[in-house]
């Protein structure tokens, strides 16, 4: 029955060819109606779930991904963090051997001083000693020469100065004082 109606309104309508865009046509508006429902009806048979359903995978989708990237964020927070600790802590570490190297280095400034040091020590007192035994050697082999040339001029002075018969006094005087002792 609303059937029937429906197409005599249009027929009604159908037979007018001209108006302009703004004019209200009740056989239009009707189709249109009858069109957009029937749209809706297909559509809610065969499209609405699909449609549904890949609306709701995407919106899972998107929420895993930004699930996803908030964990990732997390994640690159924290190694930001942690290369930060370990770039401080390898730091202190540099600084901790640097420090220590420039106390070896010290110490065996030090020691290398204090060796050279007691090395030259060393040396002064063993060139000192040196120059004492050379210097007793000298000294002996000169009073050897000089006792040596003593005798040697004694014996030239008593050759020449005695004769036989000072001789032989002096040494009857010699042995009279060796038996008087």
């Amino acid at each position: 029955m609303l059937l029937s109606k429906v197409f005599s309104v249009i027929a009604l309508s159908g037979g007018e060819a001209g108006g302009s865009p703004l004019d209200v046509n009740p056989g239009l508006i009707l189709w249109t109606i009858v069109t957009f429902i029937l749209l809706m009806v297909i559509l809610k048979k065969a499209a609405w779930k699909p449609i549904l359903n890949s609306l709701s995978e995407r919106e899972l989708f998107i929420k895993d991904s930004l699930e996803k990237a908030d964990t990732a964020r997390l994640e690159a927070e924290k190694l930001i963090q942690d290369n930060k600790s370990a770039m401080v802590k390898a730091e202190l570490e540099a600084q901790h051997l640097i420090e220590q190297t420039r106390e070896y280095a010290e110490k065996l400034k030090s020691q290398i001083l204090d060796e050279s040091k007691l090395q030259s020590a060393k040396l002064i007192e063993d060139a000192k000693a040196e120059i004492e035994r050379k210097n007793q050697e000298a000294f002996v082999k000169l009073k050897n020469q000089v006792a040596e040339i003593a005798v040697d001029a004694a014996e030239k002075i008593i050759r020449t100065n005695l004769d036989k018969e000072k001789q032989v006094v002096i040494v009857n005087k010699y042995l009279d004082e060796l038996q008087k002792n």
